[in-house]
């Protein structure tokens, strides 16, 4: 399986996202602000693994700075005001602070080992975690059966393994039968670029389709089930996720097409009541405009871009956590999970 983020002596490594499936390369980010810049720019992308990379850009910044406690604050500033939505990059960020908390008046070098090793530490309980929410899901996959995602919440957006590919992994691995029909996920082409790349890695069978198919297919009876990552999930059970969840959601509502969504305790935002005060990421024109550097609107189009939308939850009929799944009411099922996580 694809290594998506690496801590190593020469710096915080990772495949290169923004390049596949043409190539498969890797970038060193020697510093917390290139660990800043690679969220930023989407070499790294995926809410659980955008937390992996802050924890490790946390770290990284820790060993280079000359007086910590007078950098510390602006290193964990710069990191975090690289995306706004997913909710795992702060997560990660308040885990590394209290970390460091927790060590003023110890030697420095024994702080920034600390640090390393709790950014490690984040690595690996993802791998875990993503593992826990496949064995989960996959008694809710249907044998024999297509499974539809949108996006990709595979090993590429998290440290292995992956959240709704995870459940897909999962789901195969005890033995179903099942293929995957994989939304395009216009404009960054995350579904074509990434998805399919992931799953033709562990040979799952995978059909691409545009995004505006996935309804006709609904409707033809062809898909026994949607599986989708998240980036913040309220209180009540709303789901931001990559533009385009919603209208599969609606969809799936439509044709009794049960609609999961896979996504680890710490993707849960239960200072939120709801979905709407999701804050919504807003990226740049030419990713509508251009594809791979190719101009498919006339210049000088308005355009509008919003990286995310959200999910209402009574479109969801699922939430599938490392510690179990959640059904509505959504207030109680969430709460309670995320309960037993913090014991």
């Amino acid at each position: 399986m694809v290594e998506t983020i690496q801590w190593t002596d020469a710096g915080v490594v990772m495949i290169d996202q923004t390049r596949l499936p043409i190539e498969e390369a890797y970038v060193t980010c020697r510093t917390y602000q290139e660990v800043a810049t690679a969220i930023r720019d989407m070499i790294i992308r995926g809410a659980p693994a955008i937390g992996v990379a802050a924890a490790m850009g946390v770290a990284r910044g820790a060993l280079d700075a000359t007086d910590l406690d007078r950098e510390f604050d602006g290193i964990c500033d710069t990191l975090a005001k690289t995306r706004p939505t997913a909710v795992n990059l702060f997560w990660a960020i308040d885990r590394m602070k209290r970390v460091y908390a927790g060590l003023r008046g110890k030697p420095i070098e024994a702080i920034r080992r600390r640090l390393v090793d709790e950014a490690k530490l984040v690595r690996e309980e993802d791998i875990a975690i993503n593992r826990a929410i496949g064995g989960h899901g996959a008694a809710l996959v249907p044998d024999g059966r297509t499974v539809l995602t949108h996006c990709n919440a595979g090993a590429l957006a998290t440290a292995g393994y992956g959240t709704a590919l995870g459940v897909i992994r999962a789901a195969v691995e005890a033995g179903k039968h099942i293929d995957v029909f994989a939304d395009e996920t216009r404009p960054f082409l995350q579904g074509a670029r990434l998805t399919v790349w992931e799953l033709q890695q562990d040979r799952i069978p995978t059909t691409l389709i545009t995004d505006n198919m996935a309804g006709h297919f609904m409707k033809a009876g062809r898909i026994g089930c949607v599986v989708v990552g998240a980036d913040r999930i309220a209180a009540n059970g709303d789901v931001a996720n990559k533009v385009g969840t919603y209208s599969v959601a609606v969809l799936a509502k439509e044709n009794n097409v049960p609609f999961y969504v896979a996504a680890p305790i710490s993707t849960l935002d239960l200072t939120l009541t709801s979905g709407d005060q999701i804050p919504i990421e807003q990226r740049a024109a030419t990713e509508v405009t251009h594809v791979f550097g190719h101009a498919v609107a006339p210049a000088g189009t308005t355009v509008e871009n919003p990286a995310f939308d959200v999910t209402p939850n009574r479109y969801v009929t699922a939430i599938i956590t490392e510690r179990g799944v959640a059904r509505a009411p959504f207030e109680e099922s969430l709460r309670t999970l995320a309960a037993a996580a913090s014991c």
